[in-house]
């Protein structure tokens, strides 16, 4: 702990009295305490020692020396801490508020169970497996994360676009199997739940090294891009059900071109009564949505289950108007009663759908944890990146045992779930309890249902991300190469194909972060008058010149992409004079020993050895031209950096811990006065 020090000032006010300002330092923060202080210009001096940055952190403490494997490495030794660690839900649960929040995670578990349904089997539809699965979707994996995830308030389960990206991986090995007889046995079911056994082992895996970091890896503006592309990939696949037409399984790149192109040949094909009935219920939705709903929210905070109705009116008007025989629409089909028997994954195709399960794992996981944050920020708890990693993973793994699918957190049912009154994951628990109900005895009533009503409810749904493509005008306002991000990842996904399209939007973000990176800033700082500030010369006009001293910040990172930028660019800036240089100079002594660069690296990142390299050249090159360069400001990490590449060593250059140590001590080793002005 550093020692505090009080260090008294005497000056004069205008009434000619002395008025004493105690100023008490502690380490770099200084507190200032007036008595009886007018607003008058006045010149104090603290003197003490000019500190060199392994001065200053010696006279404060000795650093700790920990080895890299204690500092990554923590054990828990608390029992207790470790399986509440593990199993949130342990916490929770003793700390419930059963008399306040049981009511509100009643109604907010119903109310999504109402929605679970309807949406569960839609979504299920977009994976080419039967709609039941949509609904075990809802049980299996949900119970999981109830207990194992760190999120009060997301609604896990099926989720569009993961199950999007699983109907093309199984209609991709389907096709590809189609002709081997080894492979014939092998169902989209069967695919669908490796998948999701695969993609609950990736997650695990990245929970074990604790790599719930790598939601980073994905930028805001990339994931709105690949959202938003991805969902005209999902309004494209439901235009068969709700035309009435029956297409041929296409993949691979340009998928959406071939797809539009066959729906225009055979949409003289199209069923007219399917149109129709989708039509209805689109308008329906929508006036719901769009008047009824804002309506309803005034005055209540329930919703109404508008996909429920929709849903249970077009399963009994077909069931008793006969409309799917005599129109032949496509229904639901088969619902098994009851819930699935457990089988083991086809652990055989592993390494065939190794690829599309990693990136499945990842976009479930960042879309996920992302709602998750959004909720945890607004009612102030914590959400731990890791665990949630754990619980997504655990929840696949188990679902995959069950004919589920990667499962995900649904923006539109956590919204409901939070608006209704949802307080904890009591609420899923009481949403797959009625769910299972469902399964047990009223899933087979729902299979008379057309599936143009459920591709209905899923476009309707889409209006929020869709119209997610109206961004671009506010990012592309707020950063250009944000901008360039986004419209590449969203013409990529829906042109070519989604995961070559995520591929394509991670490249560009990388490219986009060199470019940010070649091009950190260098900026001229000069000293605010009576004062130790020292600030950019372009956004202050009233600064002081320190004679024979230049001072540049630079900001950003120094490695082997950009070394080259920051020589040529700092030399660069050191060759321009001020206009005003020479009548400064007037009244100044030309007569100077040696010029002093101080380079502040307060805002410096990261330096590799590279740059460490790049700036004993520097050094090397300003000595020669009789120009001394001092560093301030560096972190621990960048001044082991230097030490370790001899930067310190082989030029003697010093390092302060902050600019005005730097500049006090070049004025002490000046024997002349010249001012420069830049």
């Amino acid at each position: 702990m550093a020692e505090l020090q009080t260090i008294s000032v005497f000056k004069r006010n205008i009434h000619g009295d002395e008025d004493k300002i105690i100023l008490i330092t502690e380490g770099t923060t200084v507190r200032r305490q007036y008595l009886a202080m007018e607003e008058v210009n006045a010149q104090i001096n603290i003197s003490r020692k000019v500190l060199i940055q392994r001065e200053a952190v010696e006279e404060v403490d000795e650093p700790k020396k920990e080895s890299l494997l204690k500092r990554s490495i923590k054990l828990e030794c608390n029992p207790k801490e470790a399986c509440t660690s593990l199993i949130p839900a342990i916490k929770w649960l003793s700390e419930y508020n059963w008399k306040e929040w049981l009511v509100k995670d009643a109604i907010s578990g119903f109310t999504v169970a109402v929605m679970n349904i309807p949406q569960g089997m839609a979504y299920a539809l977009l994976a080419n497996v039967p709609p039941v699965v949509g609904i075990y979707m809802a049980f299996f994996p949900v119970i999981i994360y109830a207990f194992l995830g760190t999120s009060r308030h997301v609604s896990m389960g099926s989720f569009a676009v993961i199950c999007l990206m699983t109907g093309n991986t199984i209609n991709k090995h389907v096709t590809d199997h189609d002709q081997d007889p080894a492979m014939a046995q092998i169902t989209a079911l069967g695919i669908g739940s490796t998948l999701a056994f695969l993609v609950g082992m990736y997650q695990i895996i990245l929970y074990a090294l604790r790599l719930g970091i790598v939601c980073t890896l994905l930028s805001d503006t990339l994931i709105s891009g690949f959202t938003a592309g991805a969902a005209v990939h999902v309004f494209s696949s439901q235009l068969k059900d709700i035309l009435g037409i029956k297409l041929p399984v296409i993949n691979g790149p340009f998928k959406l071109v071939y797809v539009y192109t066959t729906i225009f040949e055979r949409l003289s094909t199209a069923n007219v009564a399917a149109v129709i009935i989708s039509a209805i219920t689109m308008v329906i939705l929508v006036v719901n949505n769009e008047i009824i709903k804002p309506r309803i929210a005034k005055i209540s905070r329930f919703p109404i289950p508008i996909e429920l109705i929709v849903v249970t009116s077009g399963t009994l008007v077909s069931y008793l108007g006969h409309i799917a025989e005599i129109y032949n629409l496509r229904v639901v089909g088969k619902i098994p009663k009851g819930l699935p028997p457990p089988s083991l994954p086809n652990f055989s195709i592993l390494p065939e759908i190794a690829v599309d399960g990693l990136i499945i794992s990842l976009i479930a996981y960042i879309g996920s944890l992302s709602m998750a944050l959004i909720f945890a920020n607004k009612f102030k708890y914590e959400v731990n990146a890791n665990q949630e990693l754990f619980a997504q993973g655990m929840g696949n793994i188990f679902g995959s045992f069950f004919s589920c699918l990667p499962f995900a957190a649904s923006l539109s049912r956590s919204v409901i779930q939070q608006s209704v009154g949802g307080v904890t994951q009591l609420a899923s628990l009481i949403n797959s309890s009625l769910i299972l109900i469902v399964l047990l005895w009223i899933g087979p009533l729902f299979e008379p249902l057309p599936r143009c009503i459920l591709a209905s409810l899923i476009i309707v749904a889409l209006k929020g991300v869709l119209m997610q493509a109206l961004d671009i005008f506010k990012i592309w306002k707020a950063s250009k190469i944000d901008g360039v991000i986004w419209i590449f990842t969203y013409l990529s996904v829906i042109i070519v194909e989604i995961e070559y399209g995520l591929l394509i939007g991670i490249i560009v973000s990388i490219l986009s972060l060199i470019i940010r990176g070649a091009s950190s800033r260098l900026d001229v700082l000069k000293r605010l008058p009576n004062s130790e500030l020292y600030v950019e010369v372009e956004k202050y006009s009233k600064t002081t010149d320190l004679p024979g001293i230049r001072i540049v910040r630079y900001s950003g990172c120094l490695n082997f992409v950009n070394r080259s930028f920051f020589k040529a660019k700092l030399l660069k800036l050191l060759e321009t004079n001020d206009p005003n240089e020479n009548e400064v100079n007037k009244d100044s002594s030309p007569e100077i020993l040696q010029e002093t660069i101080i380079l502040d690296f307060k805002c410096l990142t990261y330096i590799d050895p590279s740059g460490a390299e790049c700036l004993k050249s520097l050094i090397n090159e300003l000595s020669r031209e009789n120009k001394a360069l001092f560093l301030a400001g560096l972190s621990a990490d960048a001044t082991e950096t230097l030490r370790f590449c001899n930067v310190t060593k082989d030029t003697g250059v010093p390092i302060f811990p902050s600019i005005h140590d730097a500049v006090t001590f070049a004025q002490s080793k000046q024997t002349g006065v010249f001012t420069i002005r830049l």
